[in-house]
C-alpha cells in the first residue's frame, strides 16, 4: 500500500501537540506534588516537563513548515528554541545538584513518593506510545528530525523509569538517598540533553538526546 505523505504529516504534526499538551500537564501536576511533599525528584522531573515543552514547540514549528512547504532544515525559531531548551537544562541539571547537596547537609527527607511513582508509571507507557509512534512516523517519512524527536522522548522514557525507581524505593525503605540520586540522575540527563539541544542549534548534529544515530 502506496504511503500518503500529507497523511504522515498530520500524524507527526498530532504527535507534536499531544507531546506538548501531556508535558505541560504532567509538569504541573509533578511540581505541585514534588514541593508539597518535598520530593526533588519529582520536581526535577516536573520543571524537565517543562522544559521539553519549548523543545516541543520547535518541532512543532518545524512539522507545521513540512506541512506547507516539506522543508526541514531548522529555522531562525527552532535555533533559538533549541538554545533556550539547552541553557534550561544546564540551570535545571545545577539546581538539582545545589537541591541534593542542600538535602544532604540539612538531612530533609520526602513526606511521601506516591504521587511520583503514579506519575512516573503513567508517563512510561505515555513515553512509550510517543516514542514508538515518532519513530514509526519518521522512518515512514525518511524524516531524521522527526526521528530524533523520537529517541528525545526515548530520554523522557528513561526519566520515568528512574523517577519510578528512585520513588518506589524510597517509599519502601524511607531512605532520603534514594530521591536524592533520582534527582541527580535526572540531573545528568538533563546536561546531556542541554549540550545536545546547543550542538544541535549550531548544526553540529542532526540525532540528538543520546541517539546511536539516526536508524
Amino acid at each position: 500500500m502506496k504511503t500518503n505523505p500529507g497523511k504522515l504529516i498530520n500524524t507527526a504534526l498530532w504527535l507534536s501537540v499531544l507531546t506538548i499538551v501531556y508535558n505541560i500537564a504532567e509538569g504541573l501536576v509533578s511540581i505541585f506534588f514534588g514541593l508539597s511533599d518535598d520530593t526533588l525528584a519529582l520536581l526535577g522531573f516536573g520543571i524537565d516537563s517543562f522544559v521539553e515543552v519549548i523543545s516541543g514547540a520547535g518541532i512543532l514549528h518545524m512539522v507545521i513548515r513540512m506541512k506547507r512547504s516539506g522543508e526541514e532544515f531548522h529555522d531562525r525559531f527552532e535555533r533559538n528554541a533549541l538554545r533556550i531548551t539547552g541553557y534550561s537544562f544546564f540551570l535545571l541539571a545545577v539546581g538539582l545538584i545545589f537541591g541534593s547537596i542542600i538535602n544532604i547537609t540539612q538531612g530533609n527527607n520526602p513526606d511521601t513518593t506516591i504521587p511520583g511513582i503514579l506519575i512516573s508509571v503513567f508517563s512510561i507507557g505515555t513515553m512509550w506510545f510517543l516514542m514508538r509512534a515518532k519513530l514509526k512516523t519518521g522512518k515512514k517519512l525518511g524524516s531524521e528530525a522527526i526521528i530524533a524527536d523520537a529517541m528525545c522522548t526515548r530520554t523522557c522514557f528513561y526519566l520515568s523509569v528512574i523517577l519510578l525507581i528512585s520513588s518506589g524505593l524510597y517509599e519502601i525503605f524511607r531512605i532520603g538517598y534514594f530521591d536524592i540520586a533520582g534527582s541527580l540522575g535526572i540531573a545528568w540527563f538533563a546536561f546531556r540533553e542541554g549540550k545536545e539541544a546547543l550542538e544541535k542549534a549550531a548544526g553540529k548534529t542532526s540525532c540528538s538526546c543520546g541517539t546511536d544515530g539516526c536508524h
